[in-house]
């Protein structure tokens, strides 16, 4: 267990250290804002989480995750990119069991301290600005429907060459060793950026208007 919790430990820390956007995602910027919403870099900071609709309980907190804010002020949606370490197979299969596709929709919640707070320390512009769906300073948390959702699993080395033996994943998924995740400046690697890349939305596209 101590294992465990030192390996996510590890995860998030690295995560931390990750730019707003996720990288490799180079596309989409035109059409609205990336905001890296967990982990954050205030300590004790409310985070933002995602969760099925009426639901007050049943939290997804993944151990990485990114907003991008689309639909301006009439329309707002986010699409989200996330992470998952997956320290066991059974921790995967449940990770997987949460972003299944499912005819529920998903919400994703961003409580108001971390609306308010600035997007990077020192930075005097509040990431309720940033997201440029909001008019106003907003006085509750923001909660806003899920448009499209990407996830990025990362497997112990064993692990992850029986599931590339094994399994297919589904088209909102990838998968990675968990050296990617734990590698120091993981997020400058070539090859992780351009599996990345793969998961813009405008990426399914020939040309984008």
């Amino acid at each position: 267990m101590d294992y465990m919790h030192s390996l996510d430990a590890l995860v998030r820390a690295r995560l931390k250290t990750w730019p707003q956007r996720p990288p490799g995602l180079e596309r989409q910027d035109h059409r609205g804002a990336w905001l890296r919403a967990r982990p954050t870099e205030e300590a004790g900071l409310g985070q933002p989480f995602l969760k099925l609709p009426g639901s007050d309980r049943m939290r997804t907190l993944p151990d990485g995750l990114w907003l991008h804010f689309g639909g301006g002020f009439a329309e707002p949606f986010v699409d989200i990119f996330a992470i998952e370490a997956c320290s066991s197979l059974q921790n995967l299969l449940d990770k997987r069991s949460r972003f299944a596709p499912s005819t529920h929709s998903l919400l994703a919640v961003c409580p108001l301290p971390w609306l308010m707070a600035s997007v990077l320390p020192g930075d005097p512009l509040p990431r309720w600005r940033a997201t440029r769906v909001l008019h106003r300073a907003p006085t509750a948390p923001l909660v806003l429907p899920v448009r499209d959702l990407r996830v990025m699993y990362g497997l112990k080395s064993r692990q992850y060459r029986g599931f590339v033996e094994s399994q297919v994943p589904h088209p909102h998924e990838y998968f990675v060793p968990m050296e990617s995740l734990t590698a120091e400046h993981g997020d400058q690697d070539p090859a992780l950026q351009a599996l990345v890349s793969r998961a813009a939305v405008d990426a399914n596209f020939l040309a984008v208007a």
